[in-house]
């Protein structure tokens, strides 16, 4: 229930197309009711009795419904493309401005891969099923209420075929609820993907240099298979929907027709009401297709919806304090007894008890091996990261006690590793400023 009011809070200025949207798709289906009606109408009071003026004027209303009707489903269409498409558009917006909020420690919890899949392969699935259930969502069980009421009014007994396809319905999204794990497990697969083209691609020189083709080539194909494979899996299940779904809809078809024929027989049944009674059939069995489609879609979503409301849930662990120093007196630098861990239930420390003072003006050398935090030390001075224990201070004041742009305006550093932006070189010599 979390997950959902964090996504719906993302429909924002769409949510006029969101309303319209069912509305359109109740009058299309009032116009797509009420033509069964008129066509009973037809045969048994024009056709069977040769009133020519009757059908003429019920025909003119038949045609007039279905104008209406074509006109909503158009409307409905145009502003759930709308709603889906805006609800997309904010929930990267605000996955995004939230990602630059992150720390580094908020970073750290996320692959760049994983970020990548939620901006976009998530957000898809999402978008999908939002517009799925706007319009079929609303659409299906209006239709399937509003035949079977019309089905108990022109004959209960016809009408109680219909039960079979509900009980048969009932099974069918109880087997299909199964695949929702699979999903889940297979969207995490989507990040071990993500992440083996974007190291490839990133490190494409290396790999080469170093002859690593091969290698790349199986790590590449590892990720895959397991998509492949989980797939397959969940889609061997969800495939039993179509196939079960039209024998149930054509057996509910055979039989009315068989009963529905013995009933006019014994004249307790006409024609017209015979044809309307198949027309709601069709409706009420093409609108149990729908739902199934709609809860497929659902199931499929629910593990995009979990992994995007973390993202969109997820607070920075670095903010401003409430009332932050905005002016940084000096250049000096000061570490007392600093303990840092990327954890906080991490056995060890990465950095333990570094006490080091520097004067402004100073130039000192940090030495070390790979992988000996000597970067993590240089981002506590921008406070990148917050120390564990201890205090980093900048002109003898605490880090945490300034403003996060003023800190980090004042600490420049210049990193080992060449990033360019998109745009000119212009603009990448002067992205800070």
């Amino acid at each position: 229930m979390h997950v959902l009011k964090t996504l719906l809070a993302e429909v924002k200025e769409f949510k006029k197309d969101s309303i319209l949207t069912p509305l359109f798709m109740l009058l299309e289906v009032a116009m797509e009711m009420i033509i069964p009606l008129m066509m009973a109408s037809i045969i048994d009071e024009g056709v069977n009795r040769g009133d020519m003026h009757h059908i003429f004027v019920i025909g003119a209303y038949m045609i007039l419904a279905a104008l209406i009707g074509l006109w909503a489903g158009m409307m409905g269409g145009k502003y759930g493309a709308r709603a889906s498409a805006g609800f997309a558009r904010n929930l990267r917006k605000s996955m995004f401005t939230n990602i630059q909020t992150f720390s580094f420690a908020n970073i750290d919890k996320y692959s760049t891969a994983g970020l990548v899949t939620r901006l976009t392969t998530d957000v898809t699935n999402l978008q999908n099923a939002y517009q799925m259930i706007l319009r079929m969502g609303m659409r299906a069980p209006a239709s399937l209420i509003v035949a079977m009421c019309m089905s108990l009014y022109i004959s209960p007994r016809l009408a109680s075929v219909y039960l079979l396809a509900v009980l048969i319905l009932a099974i069918l999204v109880f087997i299909i609820s199964r695949v929702t794990k699979i999903f889940d497990f297979v969207f995490k697969k989507y990040d071990d993907l993500n992440a083996s083209v974007q190291e490839n691609i990133s490190g494409i020189r290396v790999v080469k240099a170093y002859v690593r083709e091969d290698y790349e080539k199986e790590k590449f194909q590892k990720a895959s298979g397991n998509i492949y494979k989980f797939l397959l899996k969940a889609e061997r299940i969800l495939a039993c929907n179509a196939p079960v779904m039209m024998t149930t809809i054509y057996t509910c078809i055979l039989l009315i027709s068989w009963m529905g024929a013995k009933m006019i027989v014994t004249s307790t049944f006409t024609t017209g009401e015979l044809m309307s009674m198949l027309a709601y059939c069709m409706n009420i069995l093409g609108s149990l297709m729908m739902l199934s489609m709609v809860f497929v879609m659902i199931i499929m979503s629910v593990a995009n919806a979990n992994r995007v409301a973390e993202v969109l849930n997820e607070k920075a662990t670095i903010v401003n304090p409430q009332n932050p120093i905005m002016e940084v007196p000096n250049g000096d630098i000061d570490f007392d007894h600093v303990n840092f861990a990327y954890k906080k239930d991490a056995e060890e420390f990465v950095l333990e008890d570094i006490d080091l003072h520097i004067k402004s003006g100073e130039t000192i050398g940090v030495l070390g091996g790979t992988g000996s935090a000597k970067s993590t030390l240089v981002n506590l001075i921008s406070r990148l990261y917050d120390v564990s224990e201890g205090d980093v201070k900048v002109g003898g004041i605490d880090v945490r006690s300034y403003d996060l742009d003023v800190i980090r305006n004042e600490v420049s550093v210049v990193l080992q590793n060449n990033v360019l932006f998109s745009g000119t070189i212009y603009d990448n010599l002067r992205w800070g400023n």
